[in-house]
């Protein structure tokens, strides 16, 4: 009998620690990066269900568990939304203006998603390679670049207050490892200004929409010692302001399987949130789109290391462009998950449907 009580009350655990897993997946939300949609729409392109009927992309992310949609916006992009990046990979931008923000953001309230906004604070893609200051801003001295955020910043998030939009998440930069406005906003060589920049966006986010959460997003979420190295720095040592700690998570650009760093990604999601009481979350994440299966795996385990945060402090993950494709872009980019059918004609792969089941849970 004592065996027997013994086992039901492990079995009983096991329940406990599943339900309990369960309940936070069902209180994350599951999102889609479709900077690109409307570009591609305006080109021709069209995408299909599983049935093989052509419908709006977004109700088809929907049937995928997709609950939110992450929107960037650039300061004054190249009329043709085209960017050529210094080593000659042409890339298209999406249409990531004003107008465009607002039509999509709209697009997607109407659809009943939540919304992230992310300023990327350049005319063209932000990440640890880029941050380059705008053209219109490129004369601008620092105390001149902290008015130039906020202005900017209030300015956006007042045109969709206008509209009724109010975002979920907004993130206050663009995977900022190096900092914003270089070189004035550099982490190496001048985090105290880095700070006063991303305190100005906060401001203004706050200004505008209080109840909106402010995220800071860096690349490289496997890797801890930046993690703590950038925070200790910013919300420690120089009093910066956020309320959720974002990171990308692409093992295809570690250039590893995740089998080998997924631990890493749950460790330091735990530990950002443990360390700071921040609540965290995965901004960016994305596999290759002829690896199916493994795409579905890395998006099952990345989903499990955001909902095993304590607390329910790990909220969201999205998957960054997944209704691209490989052969509709000009860089050829292949972490989307979409196949080709036909002339102009994508589907969805079932790689989104770890998405789907983690949030019928």
């Amino acid at each position: 009998m004592k065996i027997l009580k013994n086992i039901g009350l492990f079995v009983l655990g096991i329940f406990l620690v599943c339900s309990k897993l369960n309940v936070y997946a069902s209180e994350i939300d599951y999102g889609a990066d479709v900077g690109w949609l409307s570009q591609l729409e305006a080109q021709g392109y069209s995408w299909q269900d599983e049935n093989g009927n052509t419908r709006d992309v977004l109700d088809i992310l929907s049937d995928h568990g997709i609950t939110a949609i992450r929107l960037r916006v650039f300061v004054n992009p190249p009329s043709s939304f085209e960017w050529t990046k210094n080593d000659g990979t042409e890339c298209i931008l999406g249409y990531c203006n004003t107008t465009g923000l607002l039509y999509m953001a709209e697009r997607a309230k109407n659809k009943g998603f939540d919304i992230m906004v992310d300023f990327h604070y350049s005319d063209h893609f932000a990440d640890p390679e880029y941050q380059d200051i705008p053209e219109q801003w490129k004369d601008a001295s620092y105390n001149e670049l902290v008015t130039y955020v906020y202005d900017y910043t209030y300015y956006i998030m007042n045109q969709l207050a206008q509209n009724g939009i109010y975002p979920k998440w907004v993130q206050v930069g663009n995977e900022i490892n190096s900092g914003i406005l270089l070189p004035y906003g550099s982490s190496g060589n001048n985090f105290q200004q880095l700070a006063g920049l991303l305190n100005s966006g906060y401001d203004a986010v706050k200004a505008v929409s209080p109840s909106s959460k402010v995220v800071t997003h860096l690349a490289n979420g496997q890797n801890n010692a930046t993690f703590r190295w950038f925070f200790d720095n910013f919300l420690t040592e120089y009093n910066g302001k956020t309320d959720v700690i974002g990171m990308s998570y692409y093992p295809y650009w570690i250039g590893s399987s995740f089998e080998n760093n997924i631990d890493d990604l749950a460790d330091n999601l735990y530990d950002m949130a443990d360390r700071y009481g921040k609540e965290v979350m995965v901004c960016e994440v994305g596999g290759v789109e002829s690896d199916t299966n493994g795409t579905y795996e890395l998006l099952q385990a990345a989903i499990d290391a955001v909902g095993s945060v304590p607390e329910s402090k790990g909220i969201g993950i999205f998957y960054w462009e997944p209704e691209g494709n490989s052969q509709a872009l000009p860089d050829g980019y292949i972490l989307g998950t979409t196949t080709m059918t036909g002339n102009k004609n994508l589907k969805f792969t079932s790689a989104l449907n770890a998405f789907k089941e983690s949030y019928d849970k």
